[in-house]
């Protein structure tokens, strides 16, 4: 090529030696800008190669694809690979037409371009087959060829390809033994055209012998016997550093010319076959004292191509030598490899490993390059498709106190400064979050392959239930996974444990099999007091039931790197640690592991869960219009009625996603619930109508599309009506639930700016201190501290710090009774107020219907907001409300004598004790939060208790109010 001509170019004098130059890259705007072009004028560029590394650079790091992306994200279905090949295939063909005048002038010696089947087919022969005859047919040009690695399964595809008239670059050739092999099959392949009576003068195939990944490798072993080496051995090794991949390549090339001569080739070659050349591939130097072009000039000799990265390209062109190198020095590159077998370096083990090696580096960008094209359908995605909608019917003065409020955002610069965490959008003495909770999706969503692999292994190994033992954020999460969604087919049941009621540890124990479950113990701070001693009693048993080794295979951690439970993880061998950020507020932590991980034990589709999250985090980004941004609007909204005394969030969600209910509840109250501030969040009550609520609340519904409920939307719509203030929020489908969980997310962070809260962090934890202290104490005394009731009877006892405890007395006139105290208790409740009934008894079907009925009777007699939570679990979710907002609350705590405890492994207490340390916490912190607090002792026989607690209510809230004058509210 270009021999009459005065060559100054080093790269056009290669063509003069037989040997052919190809660029190793491809890129969108190497098409379009007519910079390919000028490379095969000016630079003899006779050919292409791509890879997925080259592709996943391509796309991630330019803009060249976003227009294609935008345009196939309205088609596409979703899936990445589908759009990546959409983009791969375009470039190829345009990369095919473009040298296609070098094939025509060529005779197709010359002028391919190369695609590569997917690196997960690289030990799938069928798969391999099958996909490189999809890519042929969709490529339709004559000029392409399809890349097949050459692994042991690659091989019988590349043959079978051949023989069908597909052209072929065999890839990922370092041993010498393997390249004969390919070879052998291209010749057969060939052979069996013609014995069917096809052409062979059509058919090209090249097979790529990788260099400077040799050397690479080969050095690092010869640099670590150095270490040690002596005298004529140390001398040896120091020849061979830098010689191994040169002669090895020319020794492939002797191969090459053996086989491509003689008579059978020669049968072949006059029907028109053209030999399979010998591309010379990973020709960058990867070693800096090595000369940048030794791997082009070491290896010039005819019927060979060099494939050279764009690096590797220019420096040739300024400084390369163009002469002849491939056949000289042969006895030398034997001396080599000699050499390298006597140091004790066995050459078949390093191409080896590199051939297993290098499908994982083709693999990792391709997993890279599919991810990226999934962000970047996502963010079109959030451009183009609506989200849940939502829309409020509001009284006249809370809307314009809206409108107002989200001008004064919108000059603020809120959401840019929401997005960059600026501390000063809520108080001085926050960093705005000690996760970066805003982009935990995007950044689980750059791998999702661990959660996806650990729920497939689930599935193999045929566990029946995954036992979460977590508390608040990551437990909600769990139970709303598995009440939204169920188990996947084959996946196990998810069984979540968030209390240390004995009974209820019994149940939860009681629906797994020991033998067919993992557990996993949730702590983003590996110091949560229930998780850990849950794990330990969970630990105990699994010993009991599988022995150490194989327990220990059974547990899985998720919490933050150097935590106190990742080191108990380390220690006993836990089958796997998922590390999460370090956080003690695990509600904004959803889309970290603590929530991901027990989705893909479930078998839900993570991915497409984090791209719901990610999809609205994107609709509610600093560039979205204000009345576009949902989150923002519902934000500002729940602070505008909360400052306006409107504080009483009622959240109704469709009976589908039902479980969403409970964790908007932690979100919101541990959230805004601080500095005597707050709101309200009531989860669970029964549907009334208008004249059942006080002028406190605002109500959001939760519609889910696919599944709306009927008595709801009736009931929602007798609210509107009635002018209540009503949020309407469309959840598009099940999987929706994580757009929702992250607009909520957004909206509480804003919130709490307008309270001038610091929505992170957990101000009071004193509870569960205190709980540590008195169990620490038992450890030494085994017992707690004693309390004395004021009064009992019908085999209730009640209790109250003396403030409360005077205060009761005061209102009760005549013969007391538990009826006339809880009179008294319940005639605290004001306009304004909310009744909490604090439950520390075993959570069961039949407990929560009891307990309901009691709030609904409180509800209806007081019209007040009303709460249920089984303890301890609530600590964890509205305990923080309870301790730290505003002080409307009137509590009524349940306790119980447990009959029969189950003792903590290691601990002279039991989880019964445990339990009653937590309660007595959280009686201390209402007490010193002046809260105005009773406490119902129901004795051992709880269903007996539960009755008798029933007719206290039948008594208290008959029609006459207390004699006593109304206490007023404590503020």
């Amino acid at each position: 090529m270009n021999e009459t001509l005065p060559i100054k170019n080093p790269l056009l004098e290669l063509h003069v030696h037989g040997q052919s130059v190809w660029l190793d890259y491809i890129r969108r705007d190497l098409l379009e800008s007519g910079q390919l072009a000028r490379h095969i004028v000016e630079d003899g560029v006779t050919g292409l190669t791509s890879n997925p590394a080259i592709f996943a650079q391509a796309i991630d790091e330019s803009t060249d694809y976003d227009a294609a992306l935008a345009e196939l994200a309205k088609s596409a279905t979703g899936d990445a690979r589908w759009v990546f090949e959409q983009l791969a295939l375009a470039d190829i063909r345009n990369a095919a037409d473009a040298l296609r005048q070098v094939y025509d002038a060529s005779a197709m010696a010359d002028g391919y371009v190369s695609l590569e089947v997917s690196p997960d087919r690289a030990h799938d022969t069928a798969g391999s087959i099958e996909e490189a005859q999809r890519l042929w047919q969709q490529l339709a040009r004559p000029n392409v060829m399809i890349k097949v690695p050459g692994t042991a399964e690659g091989l019988p595809a590349v043959r079978a390809l051949l023989a069908q008239g597909i052209n072929i670059n065999i890839t990922l050739l370092f041993d010498r033994a393997v390249y004969e092999q390919v070879a052998v099959a291209y010749i057969e392949a060939l052979e069996e055209r013609l014995e069917r009576g096809l052409p062979l003068e059509c058919m090209a195939s090249v097979a790529s012998f990788f260099v400077s990944r040799i050397d690479t490798a080969v050095d690092a072993r010869i640099e670590k016997k150095l270490q040690t080496a002596q005298g004529q051995d140390r001398a040896r090794l120091q020849g061979l550093l830098g010689k191994v991949a040169i002669a090895n390549a020319k020794l492939a090339y002797q191969s090459y010319q053996r086989l491509f001569s003689g008579a059978r080739w020669t049968a072949l070659h006059q029907r028109g076959a053209k030999p399979q050349r010998v591309l010379w591939a990973s020709t960058g130097t990867k070693n800096p004292r090595y000369s940048d072009v030794r791997y082009i000039e070491e290896l010039i000799g005819p019927d060979t191509v060099n494939t050279m990265p764009p690096k590797t390209l220019a420096a040739f062109r300024d400084h390369g030598r163009a002469q002849p190198s491939l056949e000289t020095g042969v006895k030398e590159a034997e001396a080599v490899l000699r050499d390298l077998e006597q140091a004790g370096i066995s050459l078949r083990e390093v191409t080896a490993e590199l051939v297993s090696d290098g499908v994982d580096k083709f693999a990792q960008p391709y997993r890279k390059l599919l991810r990226s094209v999934e962000q970047q359908l996502r963010d079109a995605h959030a451009q183009q498709t609506p989200l849940g909608a939502i829309s409020h019917r509001l009284p006249l003065s809370l809307g314009r106190e809206l409108e107002e409020q989200l001008a004064i955002w919108h000059e603020r610069d809120g959401t840019d400064r929401l997005w960059a965490r600026d501390a000063t959008l809520w108080t001085a003495d926050t960093d705005g979050g000690g996760i970066d909770w805003l982009t935990l999706a995007r950044t689980h969503l750059e791998d999702t392959t661990p959660l996806e692999e650990f729920g497939t292994n689930l599935k193999t190994e045929r566990i029946a239930h995954v036992l979460v033992l977590g508390m608040g954020g990551p437990s909600l999460c769990a139970e709303l996974w598995q009440s939204v969604f169920g188990a996947s087919p084959d996946s196990p049941e998810l069984v979540v444990l968030d209390s240390t009621d004995p009974v209820q540890i019994r149940a939860a124990e009681q629906k797994i099999t020991l033998e067919r479950t993992l557990f996993i113990i949730a702590s983003g701070s590996g110091t949560t007091l229930e998780s850990r001693l849950l794990g330990q009693y969970f630990y105990a048993r699994a010993e009991q039931s599988l022995g150490a080794g194989e327990a220990s295979q059974r547990f899985v951690a998720i919490t933050a790197p150097g935590s106190p439970l990742a080191e108990e993880a380390r220690d006993r061998k836990f089958r796997r640690v998922f590390h999460c950020p370090k956080i003690d507020d695990g509600r904004y932590a959803a889309f970290s592991n603590l929530g991901c991980v027990p989705a893909a034990a479930l078998g839900l589709d993570v991915a497409r869960l984090l791209a719901g999250a990610e999809r609205m985090r994107a609709a509610c980004a600093p560039g979205v219009a204000v009345k576009d941004n949902s989150a923002l609007l519902l934000g500002t909204l729940l602070g505008v009625a909360a400052k306006a005394g409107v504080n009483e969030l009622t959240l109704i969600p469709s009976p589908g996603i039902r479980a969403l209910g409970p964790w908007i509840e932690q979100l919101i109250a541990e959230s805004t619930g601080k500095s005597g501030q707050g709101i309200v969040p009531v989860v669970g009550e029964a549907l009334g109508t208008p004249e059942s609520y006080g002028k406190g609340r605002v109500f959001v519904y939760l519609r889910l599309e696919t599944a709306p409920d009927g008595e709801q939307e009736t009931r929602i719509r007798a609210l509107e009506i009635a002018g209540l203030p009503v949020v309407r929020i469309e959840v598009a489908s099940p999987y929706a639930v994580a757009e929702e969980m992250m607009r909520w997310e957004i909206a509480s962070a804003i919130a709490g700016s307008l309270l001038d809260v610091n929505p992170f962090g957990q101000p009071n934890v004193e509870s569960e201190r205190a709980a540590y202290t008195l169990l620490e104490s038992y450890e030494h005394s085994e017992q707690l501290p004693e309390e004395a009731p004021f009064f009992e009877a019908d085999g209730l006892r009640l209790f109250a710090d003396p403030s409360n405890r005077e205060a009761l007395q005061a209102a009760v006139v005549g013969q007391p009774s538990v009826a006339g105290y809880l009179r008294a208790h319940l005639w605290r409740l004001t306009a304004g107020d909310y009744f909490a009934l604090l439950a520390y008894l075993p959570r069961s079907p039949a407990h929560e219907a009891a307990l309901e009925a009691l709030r609904e009777r409180v509800r209806a007699e007081r019209r007040v907001a009303t709460s249920l939570g089984f303890g301890p679990g609530f600590l964890h979710s509205t305990g923080q409300l309870h301790h730290d907002g505003p002080n409307s609350g009137v509590f009524l705590q349940l306790t119980r004598d447990v009959v029969e405890d189950l003792p903590v492994p290691g601990k002279k207490y039991g989880f019964g004790v445990c339990e009653a340390a937590q309660a007595q916490g959280d009686r201390a912190l209402l007490s010193e939060r002046q809260r105005r607090a009773l406490r119902i002792h129901l004795g051992p026989d709880l269903r007996s208790g539960l009755q008798s607690l029933q007719r206290a209510f039948d008594g208290a809230l008959a029609d006459h109010p207390p004699a006593g004058p109304e206490p007023q509210r404590s503020k």
